[in-house]
């Protein structure tokens, strides 16, 4: 049996991060677990220094125990038929969730919305996984629900009896990612959903201002933008027939385009490029922007 895996801290995002990742276990008939992660300094000592109190360490240890059992408990009553771990680190919390995910299907991990607009606010340990991990990571912002994910009832209200909203894949046609494909073709077959496939693109810088008046021209290099789009999808809608896919190539910044399909969406599926410099997040702007801004959840896939 899978796994997916999901860091908890305690907060609502790590929660909500628990919820969804629970549903999934669940629609995948695969297992989950909750990990926290927290670094064991040997002593802790009083703001203004004096005796050591190791003590402390002990009461965070105890605090996480608790948290971590209390959220199996709550997930277990919900979702009774699932098969439910837990994992406390001694670990730092990126050391920790990266070294859980490496055994895992998924990582699943939570990120505060930017106030009233829905969005993410990823923090340094979730910038560090999303760079770092070699399994598909989730992010899930604060007050996600399971009904965000499906389409409102015939009143306009929330139901989880209704189809769900669409599976976005952000597509780069120059480094497309078999890895990330098959994720995003993977999600619509298990919820049955629909796949929008955006790729932005620009016009070339040689085109000049003339050029760009160009309405044919632009338009045959539009044309050939979306052949290459149908091209590069054929052979994936023929290995997933029951996916409806809907293809869009649309002038200007994917990232934005990306964001404003994500308020219909269950899902948003974009990649990282795996690289093995020892410095930087590597986390590309399209990505980036997903993750910032995006109202639905967000999976990054590594690929090569």
């Amino acid at each position: 049996m899978s796994t997916i895996t999901v860091g908890l801290d305690g907060s609502p995002q790590s929660l909500a991060a628990a919820d969804w990742a629970a549903r999934e276990a669940e629609q995948r008939g695969a297992g989950l677990r909750l990990v926290h992660g927290w670094e064991q300094l040997p002593y802790v000592y009083p703001p203004l220094g004096g005796v050591p109190a190791p003590g402390a360490i002990d009461t965070q240890s105890t605090w996480a125990g608790t948290m971590l059992r209390e959220t199996r408990t709550r997930l277990a009553d919900r979702y009774p038929d699932l098969a439910i771990e837990v994992e406390q680190s001694g670990d730092h919390p990126v050391a920790a969730l990266l070294a859980a995910a490496e055994d895992s299907a998924l990582l699943v991990l939570g990120s505060r919305g930017l106030g009233t607009v829905a969005g993410f606010l990823i923090g340094s340990v979730g910038l560090a996984v999303v760079a770092r991990s070699e399994r598909p990571v989730i992010l899930v912002r604060a007050g996600e629900r399971a009904e965000n994910e499906h389409l409102p009832d015939a009143a306009g209200t929330g139901s989880t009896g209704t189809p769900y909203r669409d599976v976005v894949l952000g597509l780069d046609l120059e480094n497309p990612g078999e890895a990330v494909i098959r994720f995003a073709f993977e999600a619509a077959q298990h919820r049955e959903a629909r796949l929008k496939v955006v790729h932005g693109w620009s016009l070339p810088v040689s085109h000049g201002y003339g050029a760009a008046m160009d309405v044919g021209l632009d338009e045959e290099l539009a044309e050939r933008i979306r052949q290459r789009l149908t091209d590069v999808l054929r052979p994936w809608k023929e290995k997933f027939p029951g996916v409806e896919v809907r293809e869009q190539a649309v002038v200007g910044s994917a990232g934005r385009h990306l964001v404003h399909a994500s308020r219909d969406a269950a899902l948003v599926v974009v990649g990282r490029t795996n690289r093995r410099a020892a410095v930087g997040s590597h986390i590309g702007p399209v990505t980036h922007a997903a993750l910032q801004h995006a109202v639905a959840p967000v999976a990054v896939v590594p690929h090569d």
